[in-house]
C-alpha cells in the first residue's frame, strides 16, 4: 500500500513555517467546518462541540476505504491538523484576545481533493447514525485566501498578539497591509494538542491576509 499521504508534508510551505514572517500565495482548499462563537476554553461551549464534530467526519471518511462503501477517488492520507477562522462578534476584523466571550469563528479540517459535497453529506449521515450526533452544522467549505502573512508562533496561545504584531510590522515593510473582509480572516493552523502539550511548547501557525499598500 502507499504511503499515506500527509499535507504537512508535501505543503511545508503551508503547515510548517519558520518563526520569522514570510508572504505566501495559499492556494484553493476545500474544508469541512462548522460556525460558532464564544470562548473556545468553555468546556460546555459551541467550540469545543464544533471540533468534535469536525473528527467524527473526517476520520469517517479516512476509515470509508474500511467500510462498504469506498468514495471515487480515494486516496490513503493522514487527516490534517485541526484550523480556525477567527473574527470578532458584530463582524470586527481581527482578534480582541482580551474578549475571549466575543470571538466568532469557523472552525475546519482540510478535506483531500476526492472529497465532494456529496460526499461530505454521506460522512456526516454515517457519522450521525454511528455516534448519535447531530452533524447539521457541518458544511463543505470552499476557501481562497490568496496572498497572505504567516508565521509559526510558539507559546500560549494569549501570547499570539506580539507574534501578530511582528507579522504586520513585516508585511508593512513588504507594501502591504492587513486585508480582512467577510472572505479573508484571520487563520490559525493547531499543530499540537493543548490537552497533551505543555503552553509553552504549543505550536500554532498565524495567517493574516493582506494587500499591496
Amino acid at each position: 500500500m502507499a504511503a499515506a499521504l500527509d499535507y504537512k508534508k508535501t505543503m511545508k510551505e503551508l503547515y510548517g513555517p519558520g518563526t520569522e514572517p514570510t508572504i505566501v500565495t495559499v492556494p484553493p482548499a476545500n474544508y469541512a467546518a462548522v460556525r460558532g462563537r464564544g470562548d473556545p476554553n468553555r468546556e460546555d461551549g459551541e467550540y469545543k462541540q464544533a471540533v468534535g464534530l469536525l473528527y467524527a467526519v473526517s476520520y469517517t471518511i479516512k476509515t470509508s476505504r474500511l467500510g462498504a462503501k469506498e468514495l471515487p477517488g480515494y486516496f490513503n492520507y493522514v487527516v490534517p491538523p485541526l484550523e480556525g477562522l477567527w473574527w470578532m462578534d458584530g463582524g470586527r476584523a481581527g482578534v480582541d484576545y482580551a474578549n475571549k466571550e466575543g470571538f466568532c469563528f469557523i472552525s475546519m479540517i482540510r478535506l483531500p481533493e476526492f472529497v465532494t459535497p456529496e460526499a461530505l453529506e454521506w460522512a456526516k449521515a454515517q457519522a450521525a447514525a454511528k455516534k448519535g450526533l447531530d452533524t447539521g452544522k457541518v458544511e463543505f467549505l470552499s476557501l481562497e485566501e490568496g496572498e497572505c502573512c504567516q508565521c509559526m508562533h510558539l507559546g500560549p496561545f494569549d501570547d499570539e498578539p506580539a507574534t501578530m504584531a511582528r507579522m504586520e510590522a513585516y508585511a508593512a515593510e513588504h507594501g502591504r497591509r492587513p486585508d480582512y473582509s467577510e472572505t479573508r480572516r484571520h487563520h490559525e493552523i493547531y499543530l499540537s494538542d493543548p490537552r497533551k502539550c505543555a503552553p509553552e511548547k504549543l505550536r500554532t501557525v498565524l495567517r493574516v491576509p493582506v494587500a499591496r499598500l
